[in-house]
């Protein structure tokens, strides 16, 4: 048994890709895309013709539009490859919007059941500001589910379970990335591995939290710099995982591989439970130098992704 299928046992596995093709090989359950992972597949030339003949179709419509149609069209793609759901993001731009957010997250649904998909097999992605989560809360009584992306901080977590977000995603490697560059020279990258890693305890305090009080939303674990990030949170509920690091773990020997995170054991920890508004979510937000720097700079490049990939599709229209 190799690690991938080690994993398995203890976790959905994820694949974080807008590279349909790559599906199949690793089986994933579910799979996640962001703008820059559709920048990126559209670039290659198996994808051009995908984006080329949507643009064609559509290119009688907003700019915006045509931008949820391809996001919809890879979705499609991806769930005929996979059994489980597929994540689509709502544009950055739109996050500090709440009313913004909720409408182009019920066009993207709208547009997923044009094409024949079950609500319940999309999860609408949105930043994890207090605005993104606001508009998670609205759509979730809609019976629209979303997953809260850009994930750094225990108060994120805590208010999109507040909220009822049917999923979160925090961001393992993009605060290991803030620590380790904090640290300089001191970094013991030995000493700060596995269960030390402060992406992975991240995760895992909120995760405990989560199944200490019954929480239901699902916690997954994203954007993970190495397999050892990944291994260390084996029982995390999901785990979404990019290409090259699944075909690491397939290529590993998991015989060893044990669970790291347990409900159960999350139980009989002594926990307080905690209830934030919009001042206090704020606060706690901004005492949190890597959570604050990371979720701006997150929007930021997602922006930006969503800036080049309009300069292609306007490309491909001319």
């Amino acid at each position: 048994m190799n690690q991938l299928e080690a994993l398995k046992q203890f976790t959905a596995v994820v694949a974080d890709t807008g590279d349909f093709h790559q599906l199949a090989q690793f089986q994933p359950r579910d799979a996640t895309t962001n703008p820059s992972l559709i920048l990126k597949a559209v670039q290659k030339p198996e994808y051009a013709p995908l984006m080329r003949a949507t643009v064609a179709q559509f290119k009688d419509r907003t700019l915006d539009e045509i931008m949820d149609r391809i996001l919809v069209r890879f979705g499609c793609e991806i769930l005929n490859t996979i059994p489980g759901r597929v994540s689509t993001e709502v544009d950055a731009r739109l996050s500090f919007d709440t009313v913004a957010t909720v409408t182009r997250a019920e066009r993207l649904i709208e547009l997923y059941q044009a094409a024949g998909i079950h609500t319940s097999r999309v999860l609408i992605k949105i930043a994890a500001t207090w605005e993104g989560i606001e508009a998670a809360r609205i759509l979730e009584q809609r019976g629209i589910h979303t997953n809260l992306t850009l994930l750094f901080s225990f108060c994120q977590a805590i208010a999109c379970g507040q909220a009822k977000v049917q999923l979160i995603s925090p961001f393992v490697g993009r605060i290991y990335d803030w620590y380790k560059k904090q640290a300089g020279a001191q970094w013991d990258e030995a000493a700060m591995a596995g269960a030390n890693d402060p992406g992975v305890s991240s995760v895992r305090q909120i995760y405990d939290y989560y199944k200490h009080f019954d929480i239901a939303t699902e916690v997954m674990g994203a954007s993970f710099r190495n397999t050892g990030q990944i291994l260390a949170l084996a029982g995390c509920d999901l785990l979404t995982i990019a290409p090259e690091l699944l075909a690491q773990l397939s290529a590993q020997d998991g015989s060893t591989l044990t669970r790291a995170m347990d409900a159960n054991s999350a139980k009989t920890q002594n926990l307080q439970r905690l209830l934030l508004d919009e001042p206090s979510f704020r606060f706690a937000l901004n005492e949190d130098a890597m959570a604050t720097e990371k979720l701006a700079e997150g929007i930021r490049a997602f922006t930006a992704d969503t800036l080049k990939l309009e300069a292609l599709m306007q490309q491909a229209a001319a």
